[in-house]
């Protein structure tokens, strides 16, 4: 019976051990897995945190584009207004005897049309050059 029981106990801690060193070994896998997750949370925060900076500084960019939109389109209308001009007096427009003041909306039209027929002369000479007729 003694010698029953030592055989019984000696194979119970044979089987203990065993299981022992399994969840040893477990716990290892499990405390490596944790800290590659570990990891990989704290790449993904970082990731986060420059992605939200870059939305922030758009959404600050985009601010200021709305803010001073009105004041890019005058300046924007302005510059095309003077490349018009220049482009009409370039062609031999004569301004000498252009008024001032008048309208925004009626202003630009003798320019554009200078510009126009400065267009369709420059096309006749390019053509003409090329030994081609203009039509128009």
């Amino acid at each position: 019976d003694y010698e029953t029981m030592m055989a019984e106990s000696a194979e119970k801690r044979k089987t203990d051990s065993q299981t022992l060193t399994e969840k040893e070994s477990q716990k290892a896998d499990v405390e490596a897995e944790l800290q590659a997750q570990t990891e990989g949370k704290a790449a993904a925060e970082k990731e986060l945190s420059a992605t939200l900076e870059y939305i922030a500084s758009l959404h600050s960019e985009c601010d200021w584009l709305i803010q001073y939109y009105d004041v890019r389109k005058e300046a924007r209308t302005g510059e095309i207004d003077s490349i018009v001009k220049a482009k009409a007096i370039l062609s031999g427009a004569d301004y000498s005897l252009v008024q001032q003041g008048r309208t925004p909306s009626s202003a630009g039209a003798p320019l554009e049309r200078a510009a126009a027929g400065a267009h369709s002369c420059r096309a006749r000479e390019d053509e003409a050059w090329l030994g081609r007729s203009c039509a128009t």
